[in-house]
């Protein structure tokens, strides 16, 4: 669904949300997974969902730079921009060094300085991943944690739809 503007952001901002958002989730998650949550290092698996996000980062970075807006569809902060933006800043714990993408992690940090984003990244716990990321222990401690989580669950589920 989208409500049409005169200058078409609109629409844009639909297409934008749709396409890149609905590949990006699912090569993120699975670079998260086979990264940080997978019972085994799987080189094959860590490798291509890596190179697809990559490329997939690069889609945008190429995007951004290319235009002399400052959000992805335009001029104003869209439903494409938030929904992209808690991918994006969780990069580095997928494996990826947003450094490598100089207009994406400019609009990372553009949207961060958003009041509305730094309080809604909060909600509802404290959303602590770059700190994270600059602590190699505690995020090997907190991947522990959630890569047990994550195989209790899944360990939960097989057992449930036998």
């Amino acid at each position: 669904m989208t409500c049409e503007r005169k200058d078409g952001h609109s629409a844009q901002s639909t297409t934008s949300f749709l396409g890149q958002h609905g590949r990006k989730t699912w090569t993120d998650t699975s670079s998260d997974h086979f990264t940080r949550y997978a019972p085994e290092k799987i080189e094959y698996g860590i490798n291509r969902y890596q190179t697809e996000t990559r490329r997939l980062y690069s889609v945008l970075d190429t995007h951004l730079a290319s235009k002399s807006t400052p959000y992805l569809v335009g001029e104003k902060c869209t439903i494409a921009d938030i929904a992209h933006w808690g991918w994006i800043a969780a990069a580095g714990w997928a494996g990826i060094d947003i450094d490598a993408y100089p207009a994406l992690k400019a609009w990372e940090e553009r949207m961060l300085a958003r009041p509305g984003v730094e309080k809604g990244r909060h909600v509802p716990t404290q959303h602590t991943i770059k700190s994270l990321l600059k602590d190699k222990n505690k995020m090997e401690e907190e991947a522990a944690k959630s890569r047990e989580w994550v195989q209790r669950g899944m360990k939960e589920d097989a057992e449930k739809h036998k």
